[in-house]
């Protein structure tokens, strides 16, 4: 159920996301539904051996190459789902910078209830 609740959780974060950062277009529910599964999955696997393999890199600056990481999953999910799409690097990394904020503000609400 815990599992359930979070991939809910973060198609709305990818939602309130669209509407936040210009270059990011989620078209309904069900796409951000689909995108989170996606995402979720990419970070599981390319984006773990990513994260090892920049570890380095992601201390020099104190775990903001992380955000590209993610960035970059997205950049992979928007390519792969119909109808989220994401318009480029740039609108990916603020999207990642967003979603991490959304999804910690949205937990921390959902932890007080």
């Amino acid at each position: 159920m815990k599992l359930l609740l979070n991939w809910l959780l973060s198609a709305l974060a990818l939602v309130v996301v669209s509407h936040l950062v210009p270059g990011f277009h989620v078209k309904g529910l069900l796409p951000a539904l689909i995108a989170a599964a996606v995402i979720g999955l990419l970070n599981a696997t390319v984006g773990l051996f990513l994260k090892i393999i920049t570890f380095p890199l992601s201390i020099l600056t104190l775990g903001i190459f992380l955000l590209v990481i993610n960035g970059i999953m997205i950049l992979l999910a928007s390519a792969v789902v119909p109808g989220f799409h994401v318009n480029g690097p740039g609108p990916a990394f603020w999207g990642a910078v967003v979603l991490a904020l959304v999804g910690v503000l949205i937990r921390a609400v959902i932890k007080d209830a």
